[in-house]
């Protein structure tokens, strides 16, 4: 094609063309840009070899790196080169000023690649009529408000913008300032007509400013929020600086190093190594300040602390275990020989479930002790966790991180503290708890000990499985009552019963007494020895317990007042305590022996049996009879069971009134008052039923009871005799009392091998299975079978015909 200048014939113009990629070129506006492909570097130094101009078009696709005359728009600028630049890459930065709206007639594509085009100028009305110019006002006031709000924009330059006098150049100068996608500005720039387009112009005006408006309250308001965290971090980077010009080091990359290599040394399982490893990422991006910071850091020191991996070495040495067992305990065969059988079957089973004892038994029996001991045996570290008044299910569980202040459950924290995943873990007084509206802490411990669920043990803190499947778990209680049945269900049960006294006299020679001795640093200082008559009048005179903690405590005070005369001075030589220089130093007995305190035989008078949390008591219960209407008075603050039990006891006895001298109308003139002293200790259970019985029947006969006979079963209104519990107990009771027989329902005639030989031997049982039995044994004249006279007299004379009937 033969090249041809630049000519204004027609308005048709010859000149090469360079497509733009994302750029609109508006006449009278200078805009820079920088071309890169062979066609268009041709075409600028074609146009730069003549005068200078270039028609510019945008592409429809900017992707489009060889576009084809179909795919630029047909309504380019004619511009002209201001300046060039050749770039060291080959590239060539231009300058151009936009010169008039042009129409693309005809494209032809050079041999070398370049192209040329045949052009026609668009005429625009210059003209402006009267609306006009209140639009140019108008968009002319919107555009100084733009570029207030606009970034970048310089404010003075820009306000020569709107003192333009022609509408069109306005709109094109306007339109090449505004930040509005590639394709409105082309839309633009294809509007003929001045007017309409400056009508688009502020359109686009109003909607830029409202844009601005929001970005800028935005802004302020995201600048508010974060301006102490900036600040904060801010400051942070400078210490770091400056701690870098000093040549120290960095402590918060060496934390999160140092965590990050704990992490990877501790035997964590999968879970919670990633757990570990993602809040550590988030913590490495936290200001070290910051709240957040200091509940990931305690997150991750958790997470490092529990023993996940770490382990004791067991002893499983039956023979040595079973010598500190008898070292460090007196008694106590049938725990003893549980703990030698677990340790048998470890050295069977390399890995057997996790075991939970509970020791049940009143207090001072040694259940805390005895479970260190068997820690001590095992070669076990030993925690404690006292339960006793925990309320609130968060305590075994643990609070979830959301909360302020949220810490892992008291199981984990133990086993922190414990350094191994196999210790000895004394849950003590575990019958204590108690729910409230924070939950129920027995519930949450049933998963604790269920050993087909503990091996992943969640806590809520930890948000991780946690394996307690090695843990020995031991519990202790003083009651069961109290425990829930599914959490008794969970745990084997071995009762630790009351000592006798010879157990006792035995403990304090062997344990109690040298301990208080080196306490009181009287060991090297005095040589003090304690007969067995002391000790036993310790035990009867000052002590009533079925423990050993109270016998304990009157051993320190004779320690104590033994060390104050050593101070003094006023102890010369060997002290050895008899009972009397036992009596001297405690003072006064607290207590009557047993042999003071058997009775004589009393009509109306039973002694019982009581069984208590802190072991076996006797229970007197005493009868008396007053002129009245046949009503029956219960006091010492008798349970609702033990009521019961004293109404059908009269109404056995009503039964058998005649079988047992008594005058069957005998609740027609008289009221019966059944008294059961220390009124102040509420008393329950049917267990006394057949001592209320006696005393009743003993009342009404005139017949006194034994003096030396202690009795309990519950009883039917037929005159049965049904089993009751805590046999070992309350036979122990009777013997610490100087009770010689004791009348026990036959049923419970199995529970007499748990009785300790030298206790048995010294008592005779009566098993008995119906009343008359117990009333044969326990009245002092045997009851006889014959029925009463043809007179049908009686010890409580004839009763008046009619009367109220008895409640």
């Amino acid at each position: 094609m033969e090249e041809r200048d630049l000519r204004s014939d027609g308005g048709v113009l010859n000149l090469p063309m360079v497509p733009l990629r994302d750029i609109v070129v508006f006449p009278h506006t200078m805009v820079p840009f920088v071309v890169g492909r062979k066609s268009s570097l041709l075409a600028v130094e074609h146009a730069l070899a003549t005068d200078k101009k270039l028609f510019l078009s945008t592409q429809l696709n900017a992707k489009v790196d060889s576009p084809s005359p179909e795919e630029v728009n047909a309504i380019g600028t004619t511009a002209t080169v201001v300046q060039h630049l050749k770039l060291p890459n080959g590239n060539v930065k231009l300058l151009v000023e936009g010169i008039a709206r042009c129409r693309l007639q005809e494209i032809e594509q050079h041999a070398d690649g370049y192209f040329s085009v045949l052009i026609e100028e668009i005429e625009a009305d210059t003209e402006v009529p009267a609306e006009g110019k209140d639009l140019m006002t108008r968009v002319g006031n919107l555009f100084e408000r733009y570029i207030k709000h606009a970034p970048g924009l310089p404010y003075e330059t820009m306000l020569s913008t709107v003192r333009i006098a022609d509408p069109g150049r306005l709109a094109d100068t306007i339109a090449a300032h505004l930040r509005i996608d590639v394709d409105e500005k082309q839309v633009l720039l294809e509007m003929i007509h001045p007017l309409e387009r400056l009508q688009t112009v502020a359109q686009h005006l109003e909607g830029e400013i409202e844009k601005l408006r929001m970005d800028k309250k935005i802004h302020h308001r995201v600048k508010k929020q974060m301006e102490k965290a900036q600040k904060e971090y801010y400051l942070n980077e400078k210490i770091k600086a400056i701690q870098s010009e000093l040549g120290r080091k960095d402590d918060r990359l060496n934390e999160v190093e140092e965590l990050r290599e704990k992490i990877e040394e501790t035997k964590m399982p999968t879970e919670a190594k990633e757990k570990a490893q993602q809040e550590l990422k988030r913590f490495e991006v936290m200001p070290p300040v910051s709240a957040e910071a200091t509940v990931s850091r305690n997150y991750l020191e958790w997470l490092l602390a529990v023993p996940w991996g770490k382990r004791s070495r067991e002893l499983k040495d039956i023979h040595r275990a079973e010598t500190i067992l008898d070292e460090d305990h007196y008694g106590l065969e049938k725990v003893k020989e549980r703990i030698i059988e677990f340790l048998a079957v470890r050295q069977l089973v390399k890995k057997s479930k996790g075991s939970i004892i509970c020791f049940v038994g009143p207090p001072g029996v040694g259940k805390t002790s005895l479970a260190r001991s068997i820690s001590r045996a095992t070669g076990r570290k030993f925690v404690r966790l006292s339960l006793g008044g925990v309320r609130d299910e968060a305590e075994i569980r643990g609070h979830r991180r959301t909360y302020i202040g949220a810490f892992p459950g008291q199981i984990i924290q133990m086993m922190r503290r414990a350094g191994t995943r196999n210790p000895v873990f004394l849950l003590d007084e575990v019958d204590k708890m108690a729910a409230d509206f924070r939950g129920d802490p027995s519930a949450a411990l049933l998963e604790v000990l269920d050993p087909e669920q503990n091996h992943s043990f969640l806590d809520h803190y930890l948000d991780c499985e946690y394996d307690l499947s090695d843990v020995m778990f031991i519990a202790t209680a003083n009651v069961m009552h109290t425990i829930p049945p599914a959490l008794k269900d969970r745990m084997e049960v071995l009762r630790l019963p009351g000592y006798t006294l010879r157990e006792k006299i035995a403990i304090a020679e062997r344990y109690l007494v040298p301990k208080q001795i080196k306490e009181h640093g009287l060991k090297k200082k005095v040589k003090i020895e304690f007969e067995t008559d002391g000790i036993r009048e310790i035990v009867e005179r000052y002590t009533k317990e079925a423990g050993v903690r109270s016998l304990e405590r009157e051993v320190a005070s004779v320690c104590r007042k033994i060390a104050r005369n050593f101070v003094a001075g006023d102890v010369e030589g060997d002290i050895t305590l008899t009972p009397a220089r036992v009596v001297e130093l405690l003072g006064v007995p607290r207590y009557h022996l047993p042999t003071e305190k058997t009775r004589e035989a009393e009509v109306g008078s039973a002694t019982g049996l009581a069984w208590t949390e802190v072991g076996g008591e006797i229970l007197e219960i005493d009868a008396t009879m007053m002129r009245g209407r046949g009503k029956l008075t219960l006091t010492g603050q008798l349970g609702d069971v033990m009521q019961e039990s004293a109404q059908a006891a009269l109404s056995y006895i009503r039964t058998r009134a005649e079988a047992l001298g008594i005058d069957p109308h005998f609740y027609r003139r008289f009221d019966i008052h059944v008294h059961l002293p220390e009124g102040s200790i509420p008393k329950d259970g049917p267990s006394a039923g057949i001592a209320l019985a006696t005393s009743i029947a003993s009342l009404l006969s005139e017949n006194p009871v034994r003096g030396d006979v202690a009795m309990t079963g519950e009883i039917t209104l037929r005159g049965k005799v049904l089993p009751i519990g805590g046999v070992k107990e309350k036979v122990l009771a009777a013997f610490r009392f100087g009770v010689k027989t004791i009348i026990l329902p036959r049923d419970n005639e199995k529970d007499l091998a748990e009785i300790p030989e030298d206790v048995s031997q010294q008592l005779e049982f009566k098993l008995v299975g119906g009343m008359d039995e117990v009333l044969e044994a326990a009245l002092v004249d045997p009851v006889s079978s014959v029925q009463l006279g043809e007179e049908g007299s009686s010890r409580l004379g004839d009763a008046p015909p009619g009367g109220p009937v008895t409640h």
